[in-house]
């Protein structure tokens, strides 16, 4: 693979940083990728190396790519990643991903030696990442480098990352809309991020798997001139870590020496977060949590991520007290329309037996016994 023809354009209010890939090995036609933003931050991003290469390599590796060369050079530390990066890769497959060779030059120095500290965090609208802004607020007092400063949130992950799904803009500025209130009331920017990345491969389990928290890294590293750390909230806690696109073993690697990744919360399990989101009444009216992506609704109440996150609420008592969802109590008879043994989600529901039984709700106990027997 080759990546070339770096540069930075600005087109109808916004900014954009792309780059053309071109396939060597897997007839795949050349595509331009990118980043882009709202005009109003188009000095805060820059078309680096290092954010294409980061964005382009799990592609690379699932297709069979024997180099991923590029034009211009990425930080060593990088470079040093990327390849802890493939040997991981090259374990979670089972030696089908075999690492390549990463021809680039490596940068003698810092891109921005005099940038001052500032943290940027990944805001989807959804509990892990609502709990990871609620923390920051906790822990680190206004005006320290650690305080999150801007959330970024970003389109072509969920909402328009599937190509024949549609780019679906109306669905991310409603999610715009309701993240607006929350990071008003935690005092960071929300900035709008949009990316194509994930179209150099639509595969869906390679996406959940392997690749979006690589994508999550470049839009980091597309950031470089305006933060020098990015937080990712953790997708799974210790005792039920799988392989998984973004993991605590695989975010920091993505990392550099101007940029620093920190995968966060991996010590909190769901039920943790939602206590700690509970107790925030502007994310409780404003969370995302559905990827159904109804025209109506910010939450659809009926797929398996609503009905899951409705159940925890219920189970801690909170259910009532969120605006997110218009459902107020759940039956029994929601659990008929999906499986829960998908992607790891087991433990999610198991962890809730226990507080649902001491609130009496044996009726969605039962439920949840009997999805958990079926898989």
């Amino acid at each position: 693979m080759r990546i070339f023809d770096l540069k930075k354009v600005s087109r109808e209010g916004l900014a954009r940083i792309a780059a053309t890939v071109a396939w060597e090995d897997t007839d795949r036609p050349e595509r331009e990728i990118y980043i882009e933003t709202d005009a109003a931050y188009g000095d805060d991003i820059a078309p680096l190396a290092d954010a294409f290469v980061t964005g382009a390599l799990v592609p690379a590796l699932h297709f069979g790519e024997r180099r991923l060369k590029v034009e211009g050079d990425i930080c060593p530390r990088l470079k040093e990643g990327l390849a802890t990066v493939m040997g991981l890769m090259r374990v979670w497959s089972g030696g089908e991903m075999r690492p390549l060779e990463l021809e680039m030059p490596v940068r003698r120095g810092l891109l921005f030696p005099r940038r001052p500290a500032r943290t940027g965090f990944f805001l989807s609208g959804g509990i892990d990442s609502l709990t990871a802004l609620r923390l920051n607020r906790l822990h680190y007092a206004r005006g320290h480098p650690g305080a999150v400063q801007d959330a970024l949130l970003v389109h072509g992950f969920d909402i328009g990352g599937v190509m024949a799904r549609g780019m679906k803009f109306h669905v991310f500025e409603r999610a715009r809309a309701h993240m607006a209130p929350v990071t008003a009331d935690a005092g960071v920017t929300l900035i709008p991020v949009y990316t194509n990345i994930r179209h150099l491969c639509d595969d869906r389990d390679l996406w959940l798997n392997r690749f979006f928290g690589a994508v999550l890294a470049a839009v980091c590293h597309a950031f470089a001139p305006r933060l020098d750390r990015v937080e990712i909230a953790a997708s799974f806690d210790l005792p039920n870590l799988v392989p998984c696109g973004s993991h605590p073993m695989l975010d920091p690697e993505y990392g550099s020496f101007d940029v620093r990744i920190r995968h966060r919360d991996v010590e909190l399990s769901r039920i943790d977060k939602l206590r700690i989101v509970a107790q925030w009444p502007t994310a409780m009216d404003n969370m995302r949590v559905c990827l159904a992506n109804v025209p109506d609704r910010l939450n659809c109440g009926r797929c398996e991520k609503c009905v899951r996150t409705m159940t925890g609420l219920v189970a801690i008592g909170a259910l009532e007290d969120c605006g997110a969802f218009e459902e107020k109590d759940v039956t029994p008879e929601m659990f008929d329309a999906f499986r829960i043994n998908i992607r790891h989600r087991e433990p999610f529901y198991e962890e809730l037996l226990e507080p649902l039984a001491a609130r009496g709700r044996f009726d969605l106990v039962e439920a949840i016994r009997r999805k958990l027997d079926e898989s």
